[in-house]
């Protein structure tokens, strides 16, 4: 589902959706424990760039 622009994502919701994508792209639920770091970095810049996009589009829609 889609979220609303009228709410702010919270910092899980930003990491549960980085979770999923990861998950999605990657075709795996669960790495290896040999994949185990390497999916949490894909997770943590994935959910970073997805927070700043979020950052920047609130703040786009303020100045407009």
């Amino acid at each position: 589902m889609l979220r609303s622009s009228e709410e702010k994502a919270t910092d899980d919701e930003v990491r549960a959706a980085a979770l999923q994508y990861v998950r999605k792209i990657s075709g795996y639920r669960n790495p290896s424990k040999a994949n185990e770091a390497v999916f949490e970095q894909a997770i943590e810049e994935i959910a970073a760039a997805s927070q700043h996009l979020l950052d920047s589009l609130v703040a786009g829609h303020r100045a407009a």
